[in-house]
């Protein structure tokens, strides 16, 4: 019977999850041809087509697009089996800083299967803004942080990158004249530093209708129509939905997050900085 290569079939996702080679190449940190290279590889394993040309670009055969389900299956077993490994006997405390969006969407299942393994190891969690817990973090206060991000890092595992995007209540706005009405998270706020600044570019005449100091408080504000907010997709949720083109809205940047492992983190912070890194980029960002 043929194994699978894990790597392989890692990188065969990165294309899956990510639409081109390019990106894949990116994502698991290795050149184009290599990524070219290993496809091939894994295609000669199958014994079937895993990729068809797609205009200037390569999508899925119906034979890769069952293989999807499968490698996933796979590599979650192998995360499993080697995290059980790692921390059937562990034993400490690991502190994790994360912005709300992460803890509200994609962290709980991961951290569900990180407790599944290392029964003994208490989690410290600390939800917050990016400022508070980037300080926490450089004090040693925090193991692992997952903000966003500021600057590039020698400490960081993961960059991850998601288009910001407008967001209204899919009820409209209650009331509107000239100005766009902006509901944006109390300073220091990157989401907010980027929506002002857009809006500027664009000569759009705007006013804050809304602030607040969680995201709790901002996702009342739009569900509401009080105002329209830019965040990234993780933020949309019952009620809430792409602003309406008839705004005109400007084009919003990449919001930029990264995952940071403090340097003085033992292995225990390690196994979870890990699985956080392998999977994140599957489930997309937020912060």
């Amino acid at each position: 019977m043929t194994n699978l290569d894990p790597d392989l079939l890692r990188t065969f996702l990165a294309f899956a999850e990510g639409g081109s080679l390019a990106r894949a190449a990116e994502k698991v940190n290795r050149s184009p041809s290599a990524v070219t290279a290993q496809m091939q590889r894994l295609e000669a394993l199958v014994g079937e087509p895993l990729l068809a040309p797609a205009g200037r670009g390569r999508s899925l055969t119906p034979v890769g697009e069952e293989l999807v389900d499968h490698a996933r299956r796979i590599l979650d077993a192998h995360r499993d089996a080697w995290l059980s490994l790692k921390g059937a006997r562990a034993d400490g405390r690991v502190s994790l800083g994360s912005t709300q969006d992460f803890a509200e969407t994609t962290l709980p299942d991961l951290l569900r299967r990180f407790a599944r393994s290392h029964p003994r190891v208490r989690l410290d969690l600390r939800i917050g803004r990016t400022k508070e817990l980037t300080a926490a973090y450089e004090q040693g206060q925090v193991d692992i942080l997952l903000a966003m991000r500021q600057a590039p890092a020698t400490d960081e595992l993961l960059v991850l990158r998601e288009p910001m995007i407008w967001l209204s209540s899919e009820k409209g706005l209650a009331s509107f004249d000239t100005e766009i009405p902006l509901a944006v998270l109390d300073p220091p706020c990157g989401f907010r530093s980027a929506a002002i600044s857009a809006l500027e570019a664009a000569k759009r005449p705007f006013r804050i209708a809304a602030t607040s100091p969680s995201l709790s408080g901002l996702h009342a504000a739009v569900l509401s129509g009080i105002a329209v907010t830019a965040r990234t997709e993780q933020f949309r949720s019952n009620g809430i939905e792409a602003a309406p083109s008839q705004l005109e809205l400007p084009a919003l940047p990449i919001a930029e997050f990264n995952l940071r492992v403090h340097p003085r983190a033992d292995k225990i912070a390690g196994n979870l900085a890990a699985l956080l890194a392998d999977e994140l980029p599957r489930s997309g960002a937020g912060g």
